[in-house]
């Protein structure tokens, strides 16, 4: 290569690098705010008057925000229901083999308030980018998917509803909520990292919860007049049951899926979007 392309090569990529085309949330650039990073990426359509709906997808251990964005068949499906879809960075925990996770076992070492994380990404994404703060939804996978149930433990107006998948409480279980929620959870029914009825880590150091135990808390603070549920649908990717005897204005599924840990697919996109549009409409 000629020495003279070299310096220009150079000038050319500073400048690109500098375009307004690699603002945040294009071609993998992070939105930075004091507390974090998250990565987005908006519906090709208009937003509604109010702004998007959006999506609030915490990774899994040594995942990334951008990283959700490569299971194109989920993100695409969210996007093509004119939802907006926001990944969260995780913060790399000290002497961790996994990568960056979440801090999110109240027992546990706390590298960041998940909770003011969280609201403060939402208040810039609905600043920068038309996010309809009325209508996020908090989803996540593994420990991103446990995340989800104590941030709508903490506080349970952070968000519209909340969609955790493969990941529930771990021991000790909280005793008490801040109140109803809107929560539709998905779990393997072969999962055999966060198996459903929970298991020992760290020579039993640390235990994650019994789901079904954990998912009482959820019929206690909705006011369900039952212990069992009220409906069910078996179909071939889903096996759903529904809490409809509860308090007004909540909304609670548990969701089986014949698999072990694998990744939410288009089809749990789908079923999610379908749940979120009827709960709205009522």
């Amino acid at each position: 290569m000629n020495r003279w392309l070299l310096p220009l090569i150079g000038f050319v990529m500073a400048g690109l690098t500098q375009s307004p085309a690699f603002a945040c949330g294009e071609r993998g650039v992070a939105c930075e705010i004091d507390e974090g990073a998250y990565h987005i990426r908006l519906p090709s359509t208009a937003p509604p008057e109010s702004g998007y709906p959006a999506i609030l997808y915490f990774h899994g251990a040594g995942g990334s925000g951008e990283g959700i964005f490569l299971n194109e068949p989920m993100a695409g499906a969210f996007l093509e229901r004119g939802y907006a879809v926001i990944g969260p960075n995780g913060l790399k925990r000290p002497n961790s083999r996994f990568g960056p996770g979440w801090s999110f076992r109240p027992e546990g070492p706390q590298q960041r308030d998940e909770m003011a994380f969280t609201k403060a990404m939402m208040a810039d994404a609905a600043a920068r980018h038309g996010i309809d703060l009325e209508r996020v939804t908090l989803s996540g996978y593994s420990i991103g998917g446990s995340l989800v149930w104590y941030l709508a433990c903490q506080d349970h107006e952070a968000a519209f509803a909340y969609a955790p998948f493969a990941g529930g409480f771990w021991r000790p279980h909280p005793e008490d909520c801040s109140g109803p929620v809107k929560l539709i959870h998905t779990h393997g029914w072969r999962d055999q990292t966060v198996p459903l009825e929970g298991r020992p880590l760290r020579n039993g150091q640390i235990y994650q919860g019994d789901v079904f135990e954990g998912f009482q808390a959820w019929r206690r603070e909705n006011g369900c007049e039952r212990l069992r549920a009220d409906s069910f649908s078996t179909g071939p990717d889903f096996w759903r049951r529904v809490y409809t005897s509860c308090a007004p204005g909540t909304a609670l599924e548990f969701v089986l899926h014949p698999g072990g840990h694998e990744r939410p697919s288009a089809d749990w996109a789908e079923m999610v979007a379908d749940w979120l549009e009827a709960i709205e409409a009522e």
